[in-house]
């Protein structure tokens, strides 16, 4: 029995597809809220710690984290079409800002926290200009390879810079050799309690990522009650080490701490719009996009999948641009998806947005009354929660796959992450980017051709060095397995002309084009040349299997009409009808030779 075709959901039209909360809000249930109150919370509970850290990594004052994770999340809830993603400050993002913002601030004359405002006015504006050209495409020319080893080197980069504050010393540097340079200078005047405090708070930080959950299980907590107390993890070690810093005084003793923090709603601010400046940032407000949207999409597409749910890159990119742009209007910094937090978002349960926007009251509220209770918090502590969330970023195991998959990408891979380690995050962000295009091109630039023949009994071809196939020595029959452009077409030509050259048998030369998906201009010169080349040599060309879009494009052309062979509906019938023309072949024996032999090198 037939089954209906299922109808195909149309896009969204007029504003309802730059605002994707018209479309949830209209079905929002009693039962709904409560699912997202209830992640807001879990996520509020982790988010206070991880925001005033990670503004201390950008090198800002602890409550730009708190405001860089208010406006934006309600933004992006408006915004944005991921129903899961946590929009706030994330560690890369933040090292990247204060590299950026430390090259500024030391040749030109501009106050921290205002580049810091431009450098996030910058991404939002590049992020809603690339989504509104429709542009959500430039994440799939980032290798993931690639970029998975940038990350790996970020994170050990994020972790060695917190091991000052773990010491309770002062260190300098944006490459891992400056890093451990000034650690090791600086050695001598660790202290003591500080050192104690920042080691023990990560080893319980990290046993309550791995052993509190299966413990509480253990003792009969139900399983929502378990996920809640590993999430709140961090929060107890900010309270009893603030707690003890408090009550011990260990402050007096050297135990450097967050102090005063202002207890308000974030303020509105405006970016220095300088020419200067923003030409000084640009090209890192570039690369903090670039990477943070290819973070956030990774994210947003694996959890929406789990769901059935469908991302739409072009309306993220203009997402987490408004997102940048509430961040530089209210004292925060650089933002994106971070991968922890959303996970997290998704797993408590959240099923719309609105756990964002409820996420943002949470943290308002924290803001408002919460924040003279972290004055004495130890920055050893948040310094504990940063490098736990960091090495949960470095994966070696990437190293290990493209060895063994190819070589090629896994020079790539060591390149970037030793750039990364040994030049610092925009050079290694920089050769990322950029390294993952030369690769693109390397492999367009040099499509596979593969020679074929009749596999006996059947229509199909197959490549002569891989199976027992027919050919005849009269017909070259090369299958070009890329679409042709302006890179690759001289390979092609190449090709094609060093395998005739010395083939005197040869009469014909078919290009079986079924995975040829386009020919640009350059392509089609190409080919021009390759006819009459050929034509020279008494040799005919033909296609075979061309793809409607490609054809109709061919003949506007009058490139058909001098081919000097035809274009042939199938590659079968091109064989059996160029064949049946060379003498002595017997009916039904299309080709006179068997072999599984190379005939030429690289095929």
């Amino acid at each position: 029995m037939n089954t209906p075709p299922v109808p195909r959901k149309k896009k969204s039209q007029g504003l309802a597809r730059y605002v994707p909360a018209l479309g949830w809000l209209r079905t929002y249930s009693g039962e709904t809220a409560t699912n997202d109150l209830i992640a807001a919370v879990i996520v509020t509970i982790m988010l206070i710690p991880q925001s005033l850290a990670y503004a201390l990594l950008a090198g800002l004052p602890p409550e730009a984290g708190l405001y860089a994770s208010i406006v934006p999340i309600m933004l992006y809830s408006v915004f944005g079409t991921s129903r899961a993603l946590a929009v706030g400050p994330v560690a890369v993002v933040s090292l990247m800002t204060a590299a950026a913002i430390n090259n500024v601030t030391a040749t030109m004359d501009v106050g921290y926290a205002a580049a810091a405002l431009t450098l996030a006015g910058l991404s939002g504006a590049i992020l809603v200009v690339m989504g509104l050209l429709r542009m959500g495409f430039v994440a799939n020319f980032l290798s993931h390879p690639v970029i998975s080893g940038f990350i790996t080197a970020s994170g050990l980069l994020i972790a060695a810079s917190q091991l000052s504050h773990i010491l309770g010393i002062s260190a300098e540097g944006h490459t891992l050799v400056e890093l451990l340079l000034s650690l090791a200078t600086h050695l001598t005047d660790a202290n003591p309690v500080t050192i104690a405090i920042g080691v023990t708070a990560t080893a319980f930080l990290f046993w309550v990522r791995s052993g509190l959950k299966p413990l509480l299980l253990r003792l009969g907590l139900p399983k929502r009650g378990a996920d809640f107390a590993t999430k709140a993890g961090p929060v107890l070690a900010v309270v009893v080490t603030a707690l003890l810093v408090w009550g011990l005084r260990l402050d007096e003793g050297g135990v450097r701490i967050v102090g005063a923090v202002p207890q308000s709603l974030p303020p509105f601010t405006m970016p220095d719009l300088s020419t200067d400046l923003i030409a000084a940032l640009f090209m890192p407000a570039l690369l903090i996009s670039i990477i943070g949207f290819v973070e956030s999409i990774s994210v947003a597409q694996t959890l929406a999948a789990k769901k059935r749910q469908r991302i739409d890159p072009d309306q993220e990119l203009i997402g987490l641009g408004a997102a940048n742009l509430g961040a530089s209007l209210t004292g925060g910094f650089p933002v994106t998806g971070g991968f922890s937090r959303s996970v997290v978002n998704f797993d408590a349960g959240a099923e719309t947005p609105a756990a964002g926007a409820f996420t943002a009251v949470g943290l308002a509220i924290a803001a408002m009354f919460l924040t003279p209770l972290i004055y004495f918090l130890p920055k050893a502590t948040l310094a504990a929660t940063i490098i736990v969330a960091v090495l949960s970023l470095v994966d070696f195991t990437t190293l290990r796959n493209s060895w063994t998959y190819s070589k090629r990408d896994f020079g790539a891979v060591a390149a970037t992450m030793l750039l990364t380690l040994l030049l610092g995050v925009e050079i290694g962000v920089t050769a990322g980017v950029l390294l993952s295009i030369l690769l693109f091109l390397y492999d367009t630039a040099r499509p596979h051709v593969a020679e074929v023949g009749l596999v006996r009994g059947t229509e199909h071809f197959r490549n002569i060095h891989r199976h027992r196939v027919l050919t005849d020595p009269s017909i070259l029959s090369l299958r070009i397995d890329q679409s042709l452009y302006f890179a690759n077409a001289r390979f092609l030509e190449d090709y094609i002309y060093d395998r005739v050259i010395d083939d005197k048998a040869l009469k014909h030369v078919v290009l079986m084009c079924s995975a040829v998906n386009e020919i640009d201009l350059s392509a089609l010169e190409t080919l021009e040349a390759i006819n009459e080349r050929l034509k020279e040599m008494g040799i005919t060309l033909s296609l075979s299997e061309v793809k409607g879009p490609v054809m109709d494009r061919l003949e506007r052309d009058d490139f058909l009409q001098h081919l000097t062979g035809a274009v042939f509906l199938s590659q079968f019938d091109a064989f059996e009808t160029l064949a049946s023309e060379v003498p002595g072949l017997s009916e039904g024996e299309t080709g006179k030779t068997l072999t599984r032999a190379a005939r030429f090198a690289g095929a």
